[in-house]
């Protein structure tokens, strides 16, 4: 992950689009590229899964550039949500949900 945020910090910085990029634009990108996601399943069942990954490129673009902005750590707020996940919904109740 580390990676992937040093060369997405690279690519924003060489255009100097950091300016631009505030939790409050970004909030509104991740939006839209989710909405283009989503566009692809709107109407039919089948779907271009280059285009499908291409948008969903863009949305974790747009969070681990917001994750910049809001300087926390991706790896982190990840786990912290997966614990408070697993309080709120045990798997025993969970799976019962299912049934």
């Amino acid at each position: 992950m580390e990676e992937i945020r040093k060369e997405l910090i690279k690519f924003q910085m060489e255009r100097d689009w950091k300016r631009y990029h505030t939790p409050e634009n970004l909030a509104k990108s991740i939006s839209i590229e989710a909405a283009e996601l989503l566009e692809h399943f709107q109407w039919q069942k089948e779907y271009d899964k280059d285009e499908v990954v291409d948008e969903l490129a863009d949305v974790f673009n747009y969070c681990f550039l917001m994750a910049d902005a809001l300087d926390v750590d991706v790896k982190e707020i990840v786990f912290n949500k997966m614990k408070k996940n697993a309080i709120k919904y045990p798997p025993k109740v969970s799976s019962d949900d299912l049934k």
